[in-house]
C-alpha cells in the first residue's frame, strides 16, 4: 500500500529522527498499514541522505512535455 504524505510526516519528525526506529520497528509499530519492508526501507534512506521526502518541482514531468510559453510556430517555406 503507498505511504501516505501524513504518514511520511509521522514518521520523519516523530519516530525516525527522535526515536531512530528502522524500517522492521516500523512494519512491526503499524501492521494494518499494509507497507512493504523496501517502501519503507527506501523512504528512510531518501530522509536520511536528503532530509526530506518532497519532490522537488518539475521533477516529476515527463520529458516529452513541451512547454506551452517555449512553443513556436514553425511555418514552411512557399515553394514546398
Amino acid at each position: 500500500m503507498k505511504i501516505l504524505q501524513e504518514d511520511v510526516i509521522l514518521i520523519k519528525e516523530n519516530l525516525y529522527l527522535p526515536k531512530e526506529y528502522g524500517a522492521q520497528r516500523l512494519l512491526s509499530e503499524f501492521p494494518d498499514k499494509g507497507w512493504k519492508l523496501g517502501s519503507i526501507d527506501s523512504l528512510l534512506k531518501r530522509i536520511h541522505n536528503m532530509g526530506i521526502f518532497v519532490r522537488q518541482p518539475g521533477s516529476g514531468i515527463p520529458l516529452t512535455y513541451t512547454w506551452p510559453h517555449l512553443r513556436c510556430d514553425v511555418g514552411l517555406g512557399e515553394g514546398n
